[in-house]
């Protein structure tokens, strides 16, 4: 069965799941090759490290981040952002509230809602 969003997805509308503490996600379009993700943090909230079989692109909208990939440590704000390879160990904390936008290849189907499974 093939997934995909609204083509027009109005962030006021658009449900947000809290997927920890100090943690809010939004899903903003997908289908079977791609899915972009907009992260809320708030100070001191961690995006735990893990890994996935996902390429995955993060854009820095707002705050400060300690972001973790494959054992190297870089510190990132506003207009930053970063990539990661498939299956490697990647994680953040938030130093500063802020906002991530991420974009996964392809498409998480662990964040896709019950119905679209």
């Amino acid at each position: 069965m093939k997934r995909q969003s609204k083509a027009f997805m109005l962030g006021a509308q658009t449900p947000r799941e809290s997927v920890g503490e100090g943690l809010v996600r939004q899903l903003f379009g997908y289908n079977d090759d791609i899915l972009m993700a907009k992260v809320d943090f708030e100070v001191g909230a961690v995006g735990t490290v893990h890994a996935h079989p996902h390429s995955q692109v993060t854009y820095v909208v707002s705050g400060e981040f300690d972001v973790f990939i494959n054992g190297v440590e870089t510190r990132l704000g506003a207009g930053d952002s970063f990539y990661i390879e498939p299956n490697l160990d990647h994680g953040a904390v938030c130093r500063k509230a802020g906002v991530l936008i991420d974009v996964f290849s392809p498409v998480r189907e662990d964040f896709l809602p019950e119905e679209q499974e």
